[in-house]
């Protein structure tokens, strides 16, 4: 997911989370180029006005990269003039959705897409795994090495957004928008209490969770070096 509004980031990625959608998001083109050159995910929801590079400038780059020519790009903009919606189609986009939206309509037209593309949806996965640590979505459920652990729902939300963003650094500010109300007023100290917690519980396990000083957490990736 590529937006350089914070809100409609957390929107559509609670949104996809809940169905069972791995997310990523960046604030950029060109940081979206980076990661989609090195994860190739299976689709893009690529806003269009974005500074310094727009989403049809991210949208020619992608598609002149062979590792990245033939994800799937739904754009989302605020537009809704035809040739707007033609320029990005012409450039090779699959699908196009305007401001303000639905955020279920977002979920049907990726399902759709996925589908139509051929791409396995993820929507059917609801074990999310890495390394010891084993979250199934359906029963709310934690594990590591197959021992449950007792969460509270803040820590398993925590963990499931570190999880689901494995190898990415989150700031509190993003764990505080996935684990809480958006709208809430918490002070960011919080984040480090719960994090805390969720560490002494997952106990050797727990040194996945990486602190990223002045910045937040992540969680390290399955194999990724210290």
């Amino acid at each position: 997911m590529v937006d350089d509004e914070p809100d409609i980031l957390g929107l559509v990625t609670f949104q996809l989370s809940r169905e069972g959608f791995r997310v990523s998001t960046e604030l950029n083109g060109r940081s979206a180029i980076e990661t989609a050159t090195a994860e190739v995910p299976d689709l893009i929801v690529l806003d269009l006005m974005m500074p310094k590079l727009d989403g049809y400038e991210t949208l020619r780059l992608l598609r002149d990269n062979p590792r990245t020519s033939r994800i799937p790009v739904i754009l989302l903009t605020a537009r809704n003039e035809d040739e707007q919606r033609i320029r990005g189609l012409e450039l090779g986009a699959d699908d196009y959705i305007t401001k303000p939206f639905n955020a279920r309509e977002l979920v049907l037209r990726v399902q759709a897409v996925l589908r139509r593309t051929g791409a396995e949806p993820v929507v059917s996965r609801s074990i999310l795994g890495v390394g010891p640590i084993e979250i199934d979505r359906d029963a709310l459920t934690v594990s590591v090495d197959g021992r449950a652990l007792d969460l509270t729902l803040l820590e398993y939300r925590l963990l499931e957004t570190l999880l689901e963003r494995r190898g990415r650094v989150q700031s509190r500010k993003q764990l505080l928008e996935a684990a809480w109300d958006t709208n809430a007023q918490i002070e960011t100290r919080t984040v480090d209490m719960h994090v805390a917690r969720l560490r002494a519980k997952l106990e050797n396990a727990g040194d996945m969770i990486e602190t990223v000083r002045g910045v937040g957490y992540r969680c390290r990736a399955e194999g990724q070096d210290d």
